[in-house]
């Protein structure tokens, strides 16, 4: 099995921007597009558009009324598997496939609205149920057989102080609280997996993979945060190509780009 090029991205409205998927595909020929926040139903998808990109093979877990959903688009056959149920509320944001000799598990987490606070604000609570429940299905599927996994996407979480553009200035603020980096942390742990993007560069680095839109010029002030994580389980670890990381920063400018960056990394075949 060939080496096959892996990418998580946060589109923000597939059908809005399958022009910017479609302009990464052909500059980056990825095999495998993870894409978070793709608000729309399952039949409304643009699969002839991803089938003209040369990513002819999806599954699709979408939702009405323009919120979440998640979907895998890829040059190879997909074999739908059963990801793990995290989601009390019923919401489209997990979907798991094996393809390439891998298994992916593709995750829009909650983003927890803007309160900190579980008791005053039940977005927040939700988020936390969910990553308690992420450590909980992880430490379960850890030692089972199967292929090597990846759990990927937005997780909403910036887990390290280098993953905000000023950790003291962000610790009240949702994403980067003391409770949401340690439930992430600790999810990770007992799922056994690599923050491969933390394997590559050290915690000393600043690392972004969103901006939001309410910057006026979000390059110039830079106030990111990494919100995006591809995490490999110890075999899939083995066969990542760790230096083939990259944060596509670029493509949170141009022509209406979602508010985050695509991630990609390479892994090894057989």
């Amino acid at each position: 099995m060939p080496a096959i090029r892996l990418v998580s991205w946060n589109i923000n409205s597939v059908r809005l921007r399958a022009p910017n998927i479609a302009r990464f595909v052909e500059e980056h020929r990825p095999d495998v597009v993870c894409l978070q926040e793709t608000k729309c139903r399952d039949g409304e998808f643009p699969g002839k558009a991803f089938a003209e990109m040369g990513l002819p093979h999806l599954l699709v877990y979408g939702q009405g009324g323009g919120h979440h959903g998640v979907a895998i688009a890829s040059r190879l056959p997909l074999e739908p598997v059963a990801a793990p149920d995290l989601c009390r509320e019923g919401h489209a944001r997990v979907i798991g496939a094996r393809v390439g000799g891998f298994e992916l598990h593709n995750i829009y987490l909650p983003a927890g609205g803007d309160v900190p606070d579980a008791e005053a604000n039940e977005k927040f609570a939700h988020k936390l149920d969910f990553l308690e429940a992420m450590g909980r299905a992880y430490a379960a599927l850890r030692d089972t057989d199967g292929p090597p996994r990846l759990l990927l996407g937005d997780l909403n979480v910036a887990p390290h102080e280098n993953d905000v553009w000023s950790h003291r200035q962000m610790l009240k603020t949702v994403s980067h609280t003391p409770v949401e980096t340690d439930a992430l942390e600790s999810a990770r742990r007992a799922g056994g997996f690599t923050d491969i993007a933390r394997q590559v560069h050290p915690d000393e680095q600043k690392l972004f993979t969103w901006w939001s839109y309410r910057a006026r010029d979000w390059a110039a002030s830079n106030r990111g945060r990494r919100l995006d994580h591809i995490w490999t389980d110890p075999a899939a670890t083995q066969r990542a190509e760790a230096e083939s990381y990259r944060i596509h920063v670029g493509y949170r400018g141009g022509w209406k780009p979602s508010d985050h960056a695509p991630v990609s990394l390479v892994l090894r075949g057989d």
